[in-house]
């Protein structure tokens, strides 16, 4: 099992994810594209794909050029049917790829927050886990409208769409499940000033919301990374 991770931003790690696929014996290859390696132009010689989070918008093609070469190369994966699955920037450019409007600049969504299933989320093998709702990490300002022919798998009180599914196993995912209590701690040093220009009281709520929610929303960001692991062919 060869999976492709595709990072648009330092400081971005697989988190859970790479639990995961180390559990299933996975080789990882990285393509770290804001570091200058080259998208590559096609599926072949690997079985799914990751595409990671990051600072910039979707659309911020002048500052990272490689984007769009990014969200085509997610609906060539999807076209071949081969796992995918994009995390936050990346559930974005999946949603890119496949057709939808990227929307920028909304408040902030940041912090343990609840996720919701919809109805198809309830029997989805990655969402149904979250049952009547729990927290996990949500960072974003962006959203997107749902990709022609996706279905709408979860949602929050200030995002419609949180994740979808498009086919077999091409996910969007807009929360961090792969954020860790560990990875949410390294953001916290790693992005502090960043942090403060959105959140500045999140120092102080920090060490109070991770106790309160972040057992849960580990486990759960582990089973989502195991569940999708299990769809790569």
């Amino acid at each position: 099992m060869r999976v492709l991770v595709l990072e648009n931003f330092p400081g971005t790690p697989l988190g859970q994810v790479e639990t995961a696929l180390v559990e299933a014996g996975a080789e990882i290859e990285f393509c770290r594209a804001f570091d200058g390696d080259a998208v590559p132009s096609g599926h072949g010689g690997h079985d799914a794909l990751v595409v990671l989070g990051g600072g910039q918008s979707a659309l911020d093609d002048d500052d990272s050029p490689w984007l769009p070469a990014v969200a085509g190369l997610t609906r060539d994966f999807g076209a071949a049917d081969k796992a995918v699955l994009g995390i936050c920037l990346g559930a974005q450019l999946v949603a890119r790829g496949h057709g939808a409007r990227n929307i920028l600049d909304r408040p902030i969504e940041f912090g343990w927050h609840e996720v919701r299933p919809t109805e198809a989320g309830r029997t989805d093998p990655l969402i149904a886990p979250f049952a009547a709702g729990a927290p996990t990490f949500h960072w974003h300002l962006d959203t997107f409208t749902l990709p022609p022919g996706a279905v709408r798998l979860a949602a929050s009180d200030r995002t419609d769409i949180q994740a979808f599914r498009i086919g077999r196993a091409v996910y969007g995912i807009q929360f961090h499940f792969e954020a860790d209590r560990r990875l949410v701690e390294f953001w916290n040093q790693r992005f502090a000033e960043e942090i403060a220009d959105h959140v500045p009281d999140w120092p102080v709520r920090h060490p109070a919301e991770a106790a309160r929610h972040g057992e849960t929303a580990d486990a759960m960001g582990l089973a989502v990374a195991r569940a999708w692991v299990g769809l790569i062919g």
